[in-house]
């Protein structure tokens, strides 16, 4: 499957941590940088889980010379023409990405790769902006002197924009570098990249003369600036939401390029810029027909949904992942999938036991309750293994077929009426339980049918469709802009007796800790968790957390549950029983864990029966 990441002389830093040791597929997630611009760049990687494409880490050794400066401009191209073909765990990261990052380690190296990655990258290729995102991220955080340097050098105005009109490849990876840097620096450098001179930079690069590419790159580069509420508050003040008024009708538009910036400006609208007097999406769209729509309560977090229910958009460093509503048991079933954009989706067939983990790289295909198909590496993926299939690279319209036998227990995947040979290794793991599933790379779209309108290609063989069975409550059918979501949640009163997890269920079972000194009167797991690196996701859904050297669980509040590596090596002067019985005490139960939203380490944990499940 994908790779991890590059590094340099810290890499043995990193391996301390465990939340993925595994190769994947999508950029690396986002870090939350709020505090200084110019952190140590080893201790910010450290906590980085692994990434969706990049190549597994390989740092120069202690006694390992330099390598030679080289053109830049060729390393550049050489990763983007390499990137695609990264796809296994053993393979060595390539030389160019190497040797980009080591120039990066200092000012001028970094300088020197950012206007490289503006300069050379192409408009076409459906990975160029990836690939900016993929470099950019793993490089050290630039320093304030080196983020000055940058802004002297790029000295961007609305006259500027309107000269790189004429580079439409130029302009988009200026606004693509932006997008990028705003993701990586949060708080105050954030605010301080954002000049007045970026700003109306970026808002010039959205009028009508600009590129489609350019436009929809400029408003995710305006996106993520807006994460810091103070560029929020000024981005709203442009008057911006009058220019995506306009912008927004393109959702529907035949130009699939046009339709990204439709789809991102009506996302922006409904959840980030809203215009006085203007309805919400879900508000007015018919859903009359649509029974069966993607599950806006089983995604992962950055994913954009629109209010039909039946389109996807990933504009985040992750690899997100969604579900549909409905799940199906036996007989023959298809849906279809309209590609938007050609980069890299997995889209296919997923149970209830599939796992995403959108900052680990996790997604569709990458265990073994689901199964995948890529169409713009040409692969198809289960258990996060690939292997080639003979369908070529799909394009922008494509129309890809996903055919599910259960009484034949085999998947067909078609590419515009041109099926596959049928695949199976899913069903030695499950026969049941299937959802229309999707993972997305950085800056990937695509539709969904689940039979609410007619067929492009339909398969010979007879099937159900999703929309003809499902159902849907007209409440269900919702999709909330998110600040719609958190103002509800913050309604939601809580029991004091509810379980710790779920926050839903009575609470009728109370784990407790070891109680085994740890040199202090505090137990050992309590030590343990002090010590441990926090990643919440949702109180819903799930939370990783990766201890100090040899140990690391997560568990899912309403699946699978825990799984133990090892324990942490005994105190010399702890006799070995201690180790024992917090092995026993962790790989039998759901451990002490942080109250949901915090970071506060409690004595017992009170839970309800469902959610503690036993581990072999």
């Amino acid at each position: 499957m994908g790779n991890s990441c590059v590094c340099r002389d810290d890499s043995d830093v990193e391996d301390h941590h465990h939340g993925s040791t595994r190769a994947t597929r999508g950029p690396a997630r986002r870090v939350d940088h709020s505090t200084v611009v110019g952190i140590d760049a080893a201790e910010a990687r450290s906590s980085r889980p692994r990434d969706p494409v990049r190549p597994p880490r390989r740092g120069r050794g202690p006694h390992e010379p330099r390598r030679k400066k080289q053109n830049v401009d060729v390393l550049v191209l050489d990763t983007l023409a390499v990137i695609r073909t990264l796809v296994d765990n053993d393979q060595e990261p390539p030389y160019s990405m190497i040797t980009l990052h080591e120039m990066a380690e200092t000012d001028d190296g970094w300088l020197e790769v950012v206007q490289s990655l503006i300069r050379v990258i192409p408009l076409d290729d459906p990975l160029g902006p990836a690939v900016i995102t993929l470099l950019l991220d793993e490089c050290p955080l630039p320093t304030k002197d080196a983020l000055q340097k940058l802004s002297d050098m790029l000295n961007l105005s609305s006259a500027v924009a309107k000269q790189h009109a004429l580079s439409p490849a130029k302009h988009r990876n200026t606004t693509a570098v932006l997008g990028c840097l705003a993701e990586k620096l949060a708080g105050p450098a954030s605010v301080g990249l954002l000049s007045p001179g970026t700003l109306e930079y970026l808002l010039e690069s959205l009028s009508s003369e600009a590129h489609p590419t350019v436009m929809l790159f400029a408003l995710i580069a305006l996106e993520k600036f807006s994460q810091t509420s103070e560029n929020k508050l000024t981005v709203s003040e442009s008057s911006i939401s009058d220019r995506l008024a306009v912008l927004e009708s393109w959702a529907d538009h035949s130009d699939y390029l046009k339709r990204q910036v439709g789809f991102c400006s009506q996302w922006s609208l409904d959840n980030l810029f809203l215009k006085e007097g203007r309805r919400f999406t879900y508000e007015k769209v018919n859903l009359t027909n649509i029974n069966a729509m993607l599950n806006s309560n089983d995604v992962s977090e950055y994913l954009k949904i629109s209010p039909t229910g039946l389109e996807a958009r990933c504009d985040a460093s992750s690899f997100e992942s969604v579900r549909c509503t409905f799940c199906v048991d036996s007989g023959v079933w298809y849906y279809e999938v309209t590609v938007i954009t050609s980069g890299v989706m997995q889209i296919g067939w997923a149970t209830k036991d599939s796992k995403f983990l959108n900052h680990e790289g996790y997604g569709i295909g990458d265990d073994e309750y689901s199964c995948a198909y890529d169409g713009c590496r040409q692969l198809i993926w289960y258990n996060a293994r690939s292997k080639p299939h003979s369908h070529p690279c799909w394009k922008e319209g494509d129309a890809i077929g996903f055919l599910l036998d259960l009484s034949k227990k085999q998947m067909i995947f078609y590419l515009n009426g041109n099926p596959l040979p049928p695949e199976k290794q899913v069903f030695s793991s499950a026969t049941s339980g299937f959802f229309a599933a999707a993972s997305f790379m950085s800056y990937q779209q695509c539709e969904f049918n689940f039979g609410s309108k007619p067929f492009r290609h339909p398969p010979s063989v007879k099937f159900s469709t999703f929309n003809d069975f499902a159902s849907l409550l007209a409440s269900e059918k919702i999709i909330l802009p998110r600040h719609r979501r958190l103002a509800l949640l913050k309604q939601v009163s809580i029991r004091d007796n509810c379980c710790t997890l779920c926050c839903d269920v009575m609470a009728d079972t109370e784990l407790r800790p070891c109680g085994h000194g740890y040199g202090t009167p505090q137990n050992a797991i309590g030590i343990i968790l002090k010590h441990a690196h926090f990643s919440f996701r949702s109180h819903r859904f799930s939370v990783d957390i990766d201890l100090f050297p040899g140990l690391s669980f997560q568990w899912y509040v309403y699946g699978v549950c825990l799984t133990v590596r090892d324990v942490p090596p005994v105190p010399p002067r702890h006799p070995d029983t201690r180790q024992t019985h917090c092995t026993r005490l962790l790989t039998q139960y759901t451990p002490v864990v942080p109250h949901r939203d915090t970071h506060e380490v409690h004595s017992f944990l009170r839970v309800s029966s469902d959610v503690v499940r036993k581990v072999p």
